[in-house]
């Protein structure tokens, strides 16, 4: 009898390839669009204003399971992410909430491990 072990791949769920969509944002640069959150592309971003809080939220179209969040950020003080499971976008509730460590002009890379 042979066994075969099998490795679940590993999927980018906030990505515009896997079905991802930002369908809004608080603001906006032509240079660097919201949409650069979920191209996968580690070159590409989305800058802000700099007025305080800024906010965007991602449609995945389908119900997802989150195991891990890996955010990559300049800047930021506070991190707060909600969510819903509501159709349309509506009813969220704080999921995460995070005071980052200031960096002075480093990348901010915070690893989030969701049970």
């Amino acid at each position: 009898m042979q066994v075969k072990h099998f490795k679940m791949r590993k999927v980018d769920l906030c990505l515009s390839s896997e079905g991802a969509e930002v369908i809004l944002a608080t603001s906006s640069d032509e240079k660097h669009p919201p949409e650069n959150i979920i191209d996968g592309n580690p070159e590409t971003f989305w800058t802000t204003t700099g007025m305080f809080p800024q906010e965007f939220i991602v449609c995945f179209h389908k119900r997802v399971k989150i195991e891990r969040l890996v955010i990559r950020s300049y800047y930021v003080r506070t991190l707060k992410i909600e969510k819903s499971t509501s159709k349309e976008p509506v009813d969220f509730e704080q999921w995460i909430e995070r005071d980052l460590v200031h960096t002075e002009g480093q990348l901010q890379n915070e690893e989030i491990m969701v049970l």
